[in-house]
């Protein structure tokens, strides 16, 4: 099958591309790398566009002409999308109109969507199931939650679209192999900016909030490997390969960590006790987002093998010791 990935040049969708290129699909990635990398596309080509290129867009589509769309192209980051929800209801809301839009127009009907946990806001129960309200507290998580909705209604309006939306909790980590790996120049997740701190990059690691109603007053999280993640989006694809119908699926381990938590298990796997700073809570920041996947590991068969912090962290750490050897590489 030959697979459009949108944002294919980005720390998740550069995995999935990855993924996808191991297995013998022909893949064409389209990014206008305003936060992915072109080295980071290890298999098939790279278009360097912009989904608000609506020309562009259809004559990729006419030409590649793809049994599918993988969609990751988003601003993601929650204290921005506070700061400038335009930003984040155009690029993430808007645009994905315009590839659907465009997908239409070409006869292209299976899409495989990038959402988010932030949908859900200040959730009601943990863990999280599909079904739990959503409550999104912020413009990032709203923008995904808009996207969802034209889904939909687009699934319903045209018998021949499906789709898988995939609710991402905290996804962390790198390729175990040390191919790829997050190379964002201003990373926000935790655990990058832990084992950066731990590496010198920033003087100290901040802790955002430790008032929040958490056993050690910290927000707790819950953290998937990339990799396993990247599996999912394969078994998504092979569903909507598979299945004459639309599903929603979490993507977690079901169980989560605290700030603290990561902090302590970031210094012990890198053997650096690097400092930290206790500040004020950051807008939009839910306290708990802790996954039940229980249906996708019984819908799509998914199997997490990487369900391990240490791990996960270890995996990031060699990754940036190796984005260390290369930057002094080249200079």
């Amino acid at each position: 099958m030959r697979i459009l990935v949108t944002g294919g040049a980005g720390y998740i969708g550069s995995h999935v591309v990855k993924m996808l290129g191991e297995k013998g699909c022909e893949v064409l990635t389209y990014d206008n790398l305003s936060t992915g990398n072109r080295w980071a596309v290890l298999h098939g080509d790279l278009v360097v566009a912009d989904l608000g290129d609506a020309d562009g867009l259809g004559r990729v589509l006419r030409t590649f002409k793809p049994g599918a769309v993988m969609h990751f192209a988003a601003a993601i980051v929650v204290p921005e999308s506070v700061r400038d929800p335009l930003k984040y209801y155009g690029n993430n809301t808007v645009n994905t109109y315009n590839l659907l839009r465009a997908m239409r127009e070409h006869g292209v009907h299976r899409f495989v969507f990038s959402s988010t946990a932030a949908v859900y806001g200040l959730a009601r129960g943990i863990p999280i199931t599909e079904e739990s309200h959503l409550n999104p507290i912020n413009p990032y998580g709203t923008s995904k939650m808009m996207t969802e909705m034209v889904l939909k209604d687009l699934s319903f309006a045209d018998s021949r679209f499906r789709y898988v939306s995939l609710r991402y909790f905290n996804v962390a980590g790198a390729d175990p192999a040390g191919k790829i790996g997050q190379a964002y120049k201003d990373a926000t997740h935790l655990i990058t900016r832990a084992v950066k701190t731990a590496k010198g990059e920033f003087p100290r690691l901040q802790i955002y909030g430790t008032d929040y109603p958490t056993p050690d007053g910290t927000c707790i999280r819950d953290y998937i490997h990339v990799n396993d993640l990247a599996e999912a989006h394969i078994l998504a694809l092979e569903y909507l390969g598979e299945q004459d119908l639309s599903e929603i699926f979490n993507l977690g381990y079901g169980h989560g960590y605290s700030v603290l938590e990561v902090v302590e298990a970031a210094r012990k796997v890198t053997g650096i006790d690097f400092p930290v700073e206790e500040t004020g809570r950051r807008e939009g920041d839910p306290p708990s987002l802790v996954a039940d996947s229980t249906r996708a590991k019984r819908e799509l068969g998914w199997r997490p093998r990487y369900d391990n912090l240490e791990f996960i962290i270890k995996t990031a750490w060699e990754w940036e010791g190796r984005l260390a050897r290369e930057i002094r590489g080249t200079s």
